[in-house]
């Protein structure tokens, strides 16, 4: 009765090959924004070892969520029919699950409530996908029951083992031993995700290879985006005016991440989108979760770390009872250098399994940003900043001069590509109008 009513609403759309990103998944994005921003606000709390390894666990078991609801996507029309209905209880079950996740790590005799509402957000999230899921398998028959009966069982024990870390360390009375537990689950819950997705390629075809690339960039900018949140929170959390060391730093922090954006969508996200258009079969299936699905997250793990390193410093900077001159303290210094080698190494191996090139550059600025890391642990918290700045914009320098003929030539390609999309377009569209009886629609004389 509730099924019929629903589907009142519109049927389930396939996507198209040459589709694009709709508006939905763009809203959909937003509560990711949410969860991006309590791993890095619970983790900056209080930053040791144990802090950062908890926020990597959860980042990597969100990243995967986000990765099966990229996989839907490129099936059905999130934004189309009744299943936006679905997608909004979906979109609530994640905000509880980003609200529950500072709770999940937290001391394993505090009780359950927190870890067990993650759980069940979790079974909320993954159910919604799993639905539609399986009305795509009704739909393509064989092949889709296929591609249903290989997530359904990786969803089903990725359950059990976070109810299981959840529940069994309460039991336990030692809490050393009982952290361990948990904190072994959900590796264990990592290591099924990501390493049952690597046997075979059913379940990773691509219909638009523009969709599939597009849905990507634009959560990679979301991520991006929390790094310029995470400076601007380090400069006003004292609620005084702002000093010309806290404006100088936030003017860094746009400067670098500007730099970092750069890196990727100037030539490289460009080229690989491409790229993906030209695999077909197997080849593109096999990109598509090696280049996007697997290393679009060490990439934004890179983000979270130099987030918080950001943050640190630009807080001490903003201080007026730390001198200008004192050295950052912590791990503030190899957070932030840290960071963005993770993500500058991501972005080389994305380069290297979409392109089959690597560029000497990135290699020259990782192996400068590593020996920076003893140098700016010396040096006044804004010169460390200045010095991390100076390396990325020098890349995106050196880049834009030594392939100034290959960019041009890319970005030439990419302008007659969108000329003569939009052609087509404005002549399809036009079969639209309105025109007077026994008229041939524009475009068709």
């Amino acid at each position: 009765m509730g099924g019929n009513r629903l589907r009142r609403l519109g049927p389930v759309v396939a996507v198209a090959p040459g589709a694009r990103v709709d508006r939905f998944e763009i809203f959909f994005d937003l509560v990711f924004v949410f969860s991006f921003f309590i791993i890095t606000r619970a983790t900056a709390a209080e930053i040791t070892g144990a802090s950062l390894l908890h926020a990597m666990l959860v980042l990597a078991v969100l990243w995967w969520t986000w990765v099966v609801h990229s996989v839907v996507a490129t099936r059905i029309r999130l934004g189309q029919g009744f299943v936006p209905v679905l997608m909004v209880v979906a979109m609530a079950a994640l905000f509880c699950f980003a609200q529950a996740l500072p709770q999940a790590f937290g001391d394993p005799r505090g009780g359950a409530a927190g870890p067990v509402v993650v759980v069940v957000s979790y079974v909320v999230i993954l159910g919604v996908h799993l639905f539609l899921l399986s009305l795509h398998a009704e739909r393509n028959s064989a092949e889709g029951r296929r591609q249903f009966l290989r997530f359904a069982p990786v969803m089903g024990l990725s359950t059990f083992l976070l109810l299981a870390a959840a529940l069994l360390p309460a039991m336990v009375h030692d809490p050393g031993r009982a952290s361990l537990v948990r904190d072994g689950l959900w590796a264990a819950v990592v290591l099924l995700q990501y390493a049952t997705g690597l046997f075979g390629t059913k379940g990773w075809e691509v219909q638009s290879a523009e969709h599939w690339t597009e849905r990507y960039d634009l959560i990679l900018i979301i991520a991006l985006g929390e790094s310029v949140i995470s400076v601007g929170v380090g400069s006003n959390l004292l609620g005084q005016p702002p000093t010309w060391p806290a404006l100088a730093a936030a003017v860094l922090g746009i400067f670098f991440t500007a730099a970092l954006w750069w890196a990727h969508y100037d030539v490289i996200g460009p080229a690989a989108r491409i790229a993906l258009h030209v695999a077909k079969g197997r080849p593109r299936a096999t990109m598509a979760r090696d280049a996007f699905a697997y290393l679009y997250l060490p990439m934004i793990a890179g983000i979270i770390l130099f987030a918080l390193g950001a943050e640190e410093i630009v807080h001490g900077i903003a201080s007026p009872t730390v001198p200008v001159g004192e050295p950052a303290h912590g791990p503030s210094v190899p957070l932030l250098f840290g960071g963005v080698i993770c993500y500058l190494c991501g972005n080389m191996l994305f380069q290297l399994r979409t392109l089959g090139t690597l560029s000497w550059t990135r290699v020259v600025a990782v192996v400068l940003l590593t020996a920076g890391i003893p140098v700016g642990a010396r040096l006044p918290g804004l010169a460390a900043l200045g010095l991390l700045t100076a390396i990325c914009v020098g890349l995106v320098a050196v880049e834009v001069i030594t392939m100034a003929e290959g960019r041009l030539a890319l970005h030439e390609e990419i302008a007659r590509e969108r000329t003569n999309h939009e052609a087509l377009e404005a002549a399809w569209r036009a079969r639209w109008r309105a025109k007077a009886p026994g008229e041939q629609p524009s475009g068709e004389r």
